[in-house]
């Protein structure tokens, strides 16, 4: 699987956890990962908002090429990883992911809490984000 980072800032503890377990799925060709425009920090919430677009491979000759997987197979797939689970919602267009927890540095008495959103989606399909439809991600 080739994997585009370009656009990724490096953020995201889950996201990279999605990265690695979509490494294993033969039927993903490509993936791209981006920051999404939500991701900000305020003084006691990081919210980290990432978007992953894949691309899977086909079965097929022309006419007759077929993806591999569709998105809510890679839904059953990802369901069954340890550390992933069911999306928080999920539709023909969309994996969105949801995790929270609280950070408490060393030596603070006060913490913060770090929310990171991730959505994955099949590259250039009709529903995808603004920056798949402008990116040239296609369909195979």
């Amino acid at each position: 699987m080739e994997v585009d980072r370009s656009g990724w800032s490096g953020d995201g503890a889950f996201t990279q956890l999605l990265i690695d377990a979509l490494g294993d799925v033969e039927a993903i060709r490509h993936l791209r990962v981006e920051d999404a425009p939500a991701t900000r920090v305020d003084a006691l919430v990081s919210f980290i908002s990432n978007e992953l677009f894949v691309t899977f491979a086909c079965h097929g000759l022309l006419r007759g090429r077929r993806p591999r997987m569709t998105l809510p197979g890679l839904e059953l797939w990802l369901a069954g990883k340890a550390g992933i689970g069911e999306p928080d919602y999920a539709d023909a267009d969309m994996l969105q992911y949801l995790r929270t927890e609280r950070i408490v540095p060393p030596y603070q008495t006060k913490g913060y809490k770090l929310v990171e959103l991730v959505r994955i989606y099949r590259a250039g399909a009709t529903g995808a984000g603004e920056n798949d439809r402008n990116s040239g991600g296609s369909v195979s």
